[in-house]
């Protein structure tokens, strides 16, 4: 089958979030069953990606059309991608996909894609991947969006993936028809995290001691994420255990100079570490060594983050705004209330707990229901079932 997969960022740019890096597994495992995966995506990042641009390379089996934006500041500040040279080419190309599978749907290259796609008469499934709410995010960028296009994007697709029954109900509510909405979660690359490094590496590096409880957030630091939350709870938590640590991993996304002013007028930055964004062993190093895994955010759809905690045996908390906060309950750790109080208390629990019950719970139950092989499954019979039609 030829499937073409649109993303307005992919690998490198992992800055991007878990989206690039959803995009990435799941077109590398379908090309790993024999299926001809062509990704469309954009040159933007932090900075435009050092890559080869406007034509096909290779990338482990996988076709990638890097197209160069206008304007990587308009990429980057208002998250508009604007990939001119995709226009020189998609008339020509089209035609030779099977099906279309659209990640947040709300881009040009989306746009652009979607608008040949129907001309063609070629099957689109789209995914919003939590970008679907109109509550949060660029609430203004997105109902002008709707307005001329993404209302009409979505009610032509074929098929609607929503990552939880939230979003599902986001779709219905711009018009989407219920049938055509399937519930398929994140999927974890679990072959990742079957040798993980030894406990110690990330404590050594940063000089942070045995006996000291750490306590690790990792995503951007956006305010959406909520880390001002958990940067004023951990101020509490001091009080009561005095030998902990606060590690922040992620790229700034606006917040790092707002969260470094809290820290000094808390008195507390001798005890908080920022390290900047980490990848590969030094991101799973720092799961390993952490006490807890705090997600404080104030929306979040499907976070990987908590996978990737959990299947390095960390027990996780997040709040009650998180989508998958019911799967979390019970199974990989806490959920508690969106306050400082309530968050303190969870991750006071956490670190004084005798039992390990977490660990290996959160471990098995995210190999179990979120491993690639699971959710690739599903997905490739949606594609099945449209190549059929």
């Amino acid at each position: 089958m030829n499937i073409l997969q649109v993303s307005h960022s992919f690998i490198p740019c992992y800055d991007s979030g878990g989206v690039v890096r959803s995009v990435y597994t799941l077109s590398k495992e379908l090309a790993s069953r024999g299926h001809n995966v062509t990704v469309y995506t954009t040159d933007g990042c932090t900075k435009r990606l050092d890559v080869e641009k406007n034509k096909r390379v290779s990338l482990d089996g996988v076709n990638v059309y890097y197209f160069s934006n206008i304007s990587n500041t308009l990429r980057m500040r208002f998250k508009i991608a604007t990939p001119y040279h995709l226009l020189r080419i998609i008339g020509k190309t089209i035609k030779n996909y099977d099906v279309i599978h659209i990640h947040e749907q709300r881009t040009i290259i989306a746009l652009i894609v979607a608008y040949y796609a129907k001309k063609n008469n070629i099957p689109i499934v789209i995914h919003a991947r939590g970008s679907t709410t109109l509550e949060r995010g660029r609430v203004f960028y997105k109902k002008v969006f709707d307005t001329f296009y993404g209302k009409k994007m979505v009610k032509n697709a074929s098929k609607l993936i929503a990552l939880t029954p939230a979003e599902a109900q986001q779709y219905q509510e711009i018009g989407a028809d219920p049938q055509k909405i399937v519930i398929i979660p994140n999927a974890i690359e679990t072959s990742l995290y079957d040798n993980l490094p030894p406990q110690g590496n990330f404590r050594e590096k940063h000089n942070i001691q045995a006996n000291e409880k750490m306590v690790l957030f990792l995503g951007r630091l956006n305010q959406i994420k909520g880390v001002d939350l958990l940067v004023e709870s951990f101020a509490l938590l001091t009080n009561d255990i005095k030998d902990s640590r606060l590690v922040i991993v992620g790229p700034d996304d606006g917040c790092l100079d707002h969260l470094e002013e809290m820290i000094n007028r808390l008195k507390i930055k001798s005890k908080v570490l920022f390290t900047g964004p980490l990848y590969e062993d030094d991101k799973l190093e720092a799961y390993v060594d952490a006490d807890v895994y705090v997600l404080p955010s104030r929306y979040e759809t499907f976070p990987n983050t908590v996978l990737e905690a959990a299947i390095c045996k960390t027990p996780v908390i997040v709040t009650e705004r998180c989508g998958i906060a019911e799967m979390v309950k019970n199974n990989m750790g806490l959920v508690v209330k969106y306050d400082k109080e309530s968050l303190k208390k969870g991750i006071y629990i956490l670190l004084t707990a005798k039992s390990d019950a977490f660990k290996d719970k959160g471990y098995s139950f995210v190999r179990e229901k979120f491993s690639q092989k699971v959710v690739v499954d599903e997905i490739e019979n949606i594609y099945r079932d449209l190549q059929k039609r």
